[in-house]
């Protein structure tokens, strides 16, 4: 007894297996324009509960919240501005997961800057004064030998 040719059933098993796999896998690559802002918004947004994790990666009943209020604005037209406005009315600049560049937060964002550039000053400041001599040498005057002709006769009375 004489069985089909072995490559005809690998090729049919393979084609059928690659027809089913291709709907899901376009399912995944084909996202309605809605779906793709609505995750936009939800990972630039904190879960108000976990503090960590943005509204998208949450499991919390809050985040759940969030994104069901995220997805409606997006349904009705409301831009992605308008929606982060929105979160931001209710729960302050804490809500973002990145820090805007606005109001106080300016400092945060201006003051490693300006402490770097006051700290160089200083250095240069400090290496300037270490380079120049404290003092300009002075000339060789009387006084200064009689000290040192003093000197060396002790120092001949300590030595006998």
């Amino acid at each position: 007894m004489k069985t089909g040719n072995p490559w005809i059933f690998l090729t049919g098993w393979l084609l059928a297996w690659f027809l089913t796999t291709l709907p899901g896998v376009a399912s995944e690559k084909m996202e309605e324009p809605s779906e793709a802002m609505v995750r936009t918004i939800a990972k630039s947004l904190r879960c108000a509960v976990c503090q960590n994790q943005s509204v998208y990666e949450s499991n919390s009943d809050l985040a759940k919240d969030m994104l069901g209020v995220i997805r409606s604005k997006v349904v009705a037209g409301e831009s992605e501005y308008a929606i982060r406005d929105y979160f931001f009315q209710r729960y302050g600049d804490y809500i973002y997961l990145e820090p805007t560049t606005q109001g106080s937060n300016r400092l945060l964002w201006i003051g490693p800057f300006v402490a770097l550039l006051v700290g160089a000053l200083a250095l240069l400041a400090a290496l300037k004064k270490w380079r120049r001599p404290s003092s300009p040498i002075a000339p060789v005057t009387p006084a200064d030998h009689s000290f040192k002709e003093r000197l060396q006769r002790e120092l001949k009375q300590i030595e006998s």
